[in-house]
Order: structure tokens, then C-alpha cells, then sequence
């Protein structure tokens, strides 16, 4: 995990244009931002999928992200923004360190895109999915 480009930032190996770091969460702005403060938002915890994460760097990171969105929106005047986290390579997850992207929406041609091909959900799979996922949290970690 270290040997992620987040964990070379965290080690201090390679510089970031840092806005926020505490001991278990570092903010910095991304160098391919996709709008004018587009931030990333990372544990210093390694763990390559949110579903890695402890419970207490997942706190963590949800006490700060509020703050930083806000500040963010500060910054920039854009009170629109998308909050990102993607979990794996087959859900566009680039680098294998969980990380946030919070960004600013400036315009509806600009920020991110998404196309979201919505299904029903149907009701007889619904119970079947809550009984398995009341199950799996009943079980804990």
C-alpha cells in the first residue's frame, strides 16, 4: 500500500498542495482536477477499499469531509459538488488507496459526468437482500 502514490504523499516522498491533515486523515488538491478545487480526501490508514477501512478512520474521515466541503465551497464560490469514492478497478477506482474526490460543479458541462442506467428493484429480491445484509451486519467485521 505504501508503495501507492497516496502513500508516497503520506510518507512525504512526493510533494501535494496540502489544505488539511490531521493524524489520521491528509486533504490535498488533485493534480488533474476536473474543476478549479476539485480536493482528495485520504486515510492515512492503508487500505485499498472502503470496505478495508477501520472503523476508526472511517469516522475519521466522516467528521472531516463536511468540513472540507464547506471549505471548499468557501474557496471557490460553488455551492454544487459531487462527493466520489470508488471501490476497485472495475468501479473506476485509479489508484488502490481509499480516497474521496470532493468537486465543484461549476456549470452542468463541466465537473463530473455521470450516467446512472437505473433498474426497478424488485420486491421479492428486496426481502432476500435486506435478510442478507441484516445477516452480514448482525455478524459484524
Amino acid at each position: 500500500m505504501a508503495d501507492t502514490i497516496f502513500g508516497k504523499i503520506i510518507a512525504g516522498q512526493i510533494p501535494c498542495h496540502k489544505v488539511y491533515e490531521d493524524e489520521r486523515v491528509l486533504a490535498f488538491l488533485d493534480i488533474n482536477p476536473l474543476t478549479r478545487g476539485h480536493t482528495l480526501v485520504i486515510p492515512k490508514e492503508p487500505a485499498e477499499t472502503l470496505d478495508k477501512l477501520s472503523d476508526d478512520s472511517a469516522a475519521a474521515l466522516g467528521r472531516v469531509l463536511p468540513r472540507i466541503c464547506r471549505a471548499v465551497i468557501a474557496a471557490t464560490g460553488l455551492t454544487q459538488y459531487n462527493v466520489l469514492e470508488n471501490n476497485g478497478a472495475g468501479a473506476h477506482q485509479a489508484v488502490l488507496h481509499v480516497h474521496f474526490h470532493i468537486i465543484p460543479k461549476p456549470n452542468p458541462n463541466e465537473g463530473l459526468g455521470l450516467a446512472w442506467p437505473a433498474h426497478s428493484l424488485d420486491p421479492k429480491d428486496a426481502s432476500v437482500l435486506v435478510k442478507l445484509i441484516t445477516d452480514a451486519l448482525q455478524k459484524g467485521p
